[in-house]
């Protein structure tokens, strides 16, 4: 989405999008609710590798970490489809969406933004 004039412009600095999660785990909802706002982080991987699903499996990078919060494990580790990673859609084209990131949830969640009307930027170019 389109960052607003509120947020830094230290998220993202080279570009004016940023992202938003919203995820599906009681833990970081209530982290959420506790700070009364949106909290600013990252994925917690090195790029192109399997995506962590419990604080152990990235104990690696934690010398480069703020901080460290064990939540528990994100999902079953033993599922392969977990460890895909969040599905990133850019929804800064109204009516569009094009994928950014395939993830864990592509099927469902193009089939979620289908319902509403939004079109797949690469089917709005045919």
């Amino acid at each position: 989405m389109e960052r607003s004039e509120e947020l830094s412009k230290d998220l993202n600095p080279f570009t004016p999008l940023v992202g938003i999660q919203i995820p599906d785990h009681a833990f970081i909802q209530d982290l959420a609710q506790v700070f009364g706002g949106p909290l600013a982080l990252t994925i917690a991987n090195l790029s192109s590798q399997a995506s962590s699903l419990n604080v152990k499996e990235l104990q690696d990078l934690w010398p480069h970490l703020s901080l460290v919060i064990d939540g528990g494990p994100i999902e079953d580790v033993q599922s392969p489809e977990c460890r895909l990673g969040s599905f990133v859609v850019d929804l800064s084209v109204p009516g569009e969406f094009g994928i950014i990131f395939p993830g864990c949830a592509l099927e469902s969640a193009s089939t979620i933004l289908q319902k509403y009307g939004l079109l797949s930027s690469h089917e709005s170019c045919l």
